[in-house]
């Protein structure tokens, strides 16, 4: 939970995201833009800042909020009431892909990952979301396919230092790792629903940091079945396999163009 701030009198954003790297690269497009922007990792998170407390006497007062449709614990209609409940502040939906239609009535709009911050400004003026560079589901990776959309690095490296952009990308490298060993318990156990959270998340977040080919393959696996069977155990380890190797060809690309 952190608060990135600028100058300029553009509305306060409050960003909630339980995908760090999402919640990251989110954070840091809007502030370079010119947004102030405080971030919570959970609904919880976001009610106790909007909330006055002992040590807190000022609750946060933002504009808008821009809140994941996927997330632990409250989340869903459930948060978009409880956000209301103790803010006036304009309420988005943010997925990679197009959230349920009670969540969408309930909020004031939603945007689709990977957006820009032109793509926020126009939802702010009432225009309608914008899809960028939208992942689709591939048979396989593509091995003349860049590791990172080129245009999604160069928007990123003219808004901060090399070294930021290096360690947005390390953290997506990281995050990966992490998500492949999730991914390999939940489907050793059949559980479909935490291998489609998990995908869901790495679409998002390696969406809005142009990672495509790790997006690709969240995409895939958000609609993962979870049936059990030789095919589905070989899909599986094939999933896994491509998600290690976009990892791979993520921090090649770092330590050829960024090296630490």
């Amino acid at each position: 939970m952190f608060e990135r701030t600028s100058q300029n009198a553009l509305p306060l954003v409050l960003l909630i995201d339980d995908d760090l790297v999402s919640r990251e690269v989110t954070a840091t497009v809007l502030t370079m833009n010119g947004y102030t922007v405080h971030t919570a990792e959970d609904g919880a998170a976001a009610l106790a800042l909007l909330t006055a407390a002992e040590g807190r006497p000022q609750a946060l007062r933002p504009d808008v909020i821009l809140m994941d449709s996927q997330m632990p614990g409250l989340s869903g209609t459930q948060l978009i009431g409880a956000l209301r409940a103790c803010s006036h502040a304009r309420v988005y939906v943010v997925s990679g892909s197009n959230p349920p239609q009670e969540l969408t009535a309930s909020a004031d709009g939603f945007l689709l990952k990977p957006f820009s911050a032109d793509g926020f400004r126009k939802l702010l003026d009432g225009g309608k979301p914008e899809r960028g560079d939208s992942p689709v589901n591939t048979d396989g990776l593509d091995p003349n396919e860049p590791a990172v959309s080129r245009e999604t690095l160069a928007q990123l490296r003219t808004l901060m230092s090399e070294a930021a952009v290096r360690e947005v990308y390390q953290a997506v490298v990281t995050d990966l790792g992490l998500r492949v060993e999730a991914l390999a318990a939940a489907m050793a156990k059949g559980d479909g629903a935490e291998v489609r959270r998990i995908g869901h998340a790495i679409k998002g977040g390696c969406g809005m940091a142009g990672a495509l080919q790790a997006a690709r393959l969240g995409a895939r696996l958000e609609s993962w079945e979870g049936q059990s069977g030789d095919n589905q155990l070989d899909n599986s380890a094939a999933l896994l396999n491509d998600l290690r190797a976009a990892a791979r060809r993520l921090q090649n690309m770092l330590d050829a163009e960024m090296p630490a």
